[in-house]
């Protein structure tokens, strides 16, 4: 994994992807459309919004001067953008709890999300003041569970019967990994 921090911030290359910091440049309609899948959003609570330029502007806005990171992914290939990965920064525990979405449908299951996360997940576990990263999702959403696993995160808990997904309760899980020097 390349690595290298920028001015603008850090850029990690994987072996299918790079990773950058998203920028109100990435707001267009591709980005707007994954946001609006219902099939791309389907575990998150992005779901429950409709979303455009103007709302994408505000919550990109929110990780102005925090520790807060919101990243673009793009194919090594094409440099296409193929979605997204967000870590909120907790400096004073040391934690990190990481999301991701990959939004264009043609990559799914050809490893660019495996690739982007153990990119992202690798380089913010080598930042001294990260100790343990976190993540979670539906019990039903078994590829980011597979995802998290295959990068070495252990299951931590669960909360029973949390959220609703097709009108039942599911429960959502978290793992976690710790640095380990």
């Amino acid at each position: 994994m390349e690595k290298m921090v920028t001015e603008e911030g850090p850029v990690l290359c994987g072996e299918k992807v790079l990773l950058r910091l998203f920028t109100p440049a990435d707001i267009n309609e591709v980005y707007i459309g994954w946001l609006n899948d219902p099939e791309v959003v389907r575990y998150s609570n992005q779901r429950f919004h409709r979303h455009d330029a103007e709302s994408s502007r505000r919550y990109l806005a929110t990780f102005s001067d925090t520790d807060n990171l919101f990243m673009s992914i793009h194919a090594l290939s094409d440099n296409r953008q193929i979605g997204t990965m967000t870590a909120y920064r907790f400096r004073h525990h040391g934690t990190v709890d990481v999301g991701i979405m990959i939004g264009d449908r043609s990559v799914w299951g050809k490893g660019y999300g495996q690739d982007a996360w153990n990119t992202f997940t690798g380089w913010l576990l080598s930042q001294k003041e990260i100790r343990k990263l976190t993540a979670g999702t539906s019990a039903l959403n078994y590829g980011m569970i597979k995802l998290m696993e295959r990068s070495g995160m252990t299951f931590e808990a669960v909360r029973k019967a949390q959220e609703i997904f097709d009108g039942q309760a599911a429960d959502i899980l978290y793992y976690a990994k710790f640095r380990t020097s």
